[in-house]
């Protein structure tokens, strides 16, 4: 498809106010394409990352809201099709990411692990992905080419860690999540699909995210910009033929079937 025809295009992306995150990647990505872009975090700092996109030439919608509440992810998907009208792509990047220290009060051996921690983390892994997607389909099924991409992680659907048990039952939801919602609208010109990243590199990493970088096959971690373009392929109109399907990008994290 011509960049031309990629200008009518509009594309959602949650979770995109972290200006090295995943989200405001696959943001930026979409929009040099010729997409129109939305982008939402749970902070102000998202009108920065709308600024950016701008000096950028791309155009951009940002909104503030807390997904995990059903009124407010409605709120998102109505401004943005007040802004564009249409609603072509949807990039369920929201969420919080693992915590895999054994001190810290969200993590630990499945017996100290508290019921409010578990609902907290499904609740905003999972009723966030679902509350946005259910409001936004109804504008998706309008589209000649509807795209739904799901960012799960490669803890819970193919690894795991110790002292993780909230972080990876709440990923691996998002992958059924994702293949039930995909055959529920295969009759359609949708697709939806997942992405699970591995490590991924940011400028805030702990020594042992470091550490564990090192020893991926591929010998380091990955970026931003390598998961935000299995994203943008994903969600282009190419991509048609493939729905329901999880994208592993973890540098062959997942590969070795011998450790020492």
């Amino acid at each position: 498809m011509t960049s031309h025809a990629l200008q009518t295009r509009t594309a959602l992306i949650t979770g995109a106010g972290n200006p090295e995150g995943i989200g405001f990647a696959s943001a930026k990505g979409l929009g040099l394409l010729g997409y129109r872009v939305g982008i939402t975090s749970t902070t102000d700092r998202i009108w920065e990352r709308v600024k950016e996109l701008e000096a950028l030439g791309i155009e951009a919608f940002g909104f503030v809201a807390d997904l995990t509440v059903e009124k407010q992810a409605e709120a998102l998907v109505s401004g943005f099709i007040t802004k564009f009208n249409t609603l072509d792509v949807l990039v369920n990047n929201a969420g919080m990411t693992s915590v895999s220290s054994p001190s810290d009060p969200n993590e630990g051996p499945l017996e100290n692990y508290s019921l409010e921690n578990w609902h907290e983390v499904m609740t905003r892994n999972v009723d966030t992905t679902l509350l946005v997607t259910k409001a936004a389909m109804p504008f998706i099924k309008s589209s000649s080419a509807g795209r739904v991409v799901i960012v799960s992680s490669i803890t819970g659907p193919f690894l795991v860690m110790r002292n993780n048990v909230g972080y990876a039952t709440s990923k691996t939801a998002l992958v059924g999540f994702t293949r039930a919602v995909a055959l529920d609208y295969a009759h359609l010109p949708i697709t939806v699909n997942a992405v699970a990243p591995g490590w991924i590199a940011t400028s805030h990493d702990s020594e042992h995210e470091i550490l564990q970088g090192t020893a991926v096959p591929m010998k380091r971690r990955g970026t931003a910009d390598e998961v935000a373009s299995a994203i943008i392929w994903l969600a282009s109109p190419g991509a048609s033929y493939i729905t329901g399907q999880c994208i592993v990008i973890d540098g062959g994290n997942a590969l070795p079937e011998e450790r020492a």
